[in-house]
């Protein structure tokens, strides 16, 4: 999808729908940033600095194995919850949907249930960003980090990567068949 499509598909929006994304997103952005952080400070008290590779099951957090666990988690535990909220206002009719067709031929084809959507929005995200990560963190030479450093970095991480699959979330959330009330689309 190039930028026009992107703006195209943007404009195409109701302002409702923009006005709800673009103040959640901001929601998001926060809650991304202090529970990226928080796992990041949980995921490295007493150790001095993270490195680059580890083995995670040994208890030692490495950088690549954080930036893609992050890279799949964090899409699926938005898709939950902003599919959730969005069918929620849906359902009480403060916020409209969108027309299946019109969230697009690649947000269209991902599954309807909510954590199925998730599984898989996070798989193709760690799919495709993951390779990216680590070709930019070996090409840069990266050793390590400091755990402030580290915590630093999961959190602008946290924000940058949620900024990208937020909305997309939400616009293909907004062109789901809005469920019937205590129906759970799984």
């Amino acid at each position: 999808m190039d930028v026009t499509t992107v703006s195209r598909r943007w404009r195409d929006l109701l302002p409702d729908q923009r006005r709800w994304i673009a103040r959640n997103a901001v929601v998001t952005g926060i809650a991304n940033l202090v529970g990226s952080a928080a796992i990041a400070w949980l995921s490295v008290r007493g150790v001095r600095s993270v490195p680059l590779w580890s083995i995670p099951w040994f208890n030692h957090p490495s950088t690549i194995t954080d930036t893609v666990g992050t890279f799949f988690f964090l899409p699926l535990l938005t898709c939950l919850s902003c599919t959730t909220a969005i069918r929620s206002r849906v359902r009480r009719g403060h916020l409209t949907s969108l027309r299946p067709s019109d969230a697009g031929r690649w947000l269209s084809r991902l599954p309807a249930g909510t954590l199925r959507r998730g599984v898989t929005f996070g798989a193709i995200t760690a799919a495709v960003l993951a390779p990216i990560a680590v070709i930019l963190l070996l090409s840069v030479h990266f050793a390590g980090m400091s755990r402030p450093g580290f915590i630093e970095y999961k959190a602008v991480l946290g924000v940058a990567l949620g900024a990208v699959v937020t909305p997309l979330i939400a616009v293909r959330a907004l062109a789901d068949a809005v469920p019937a009330e205590g129906q759970a689309l799984i």
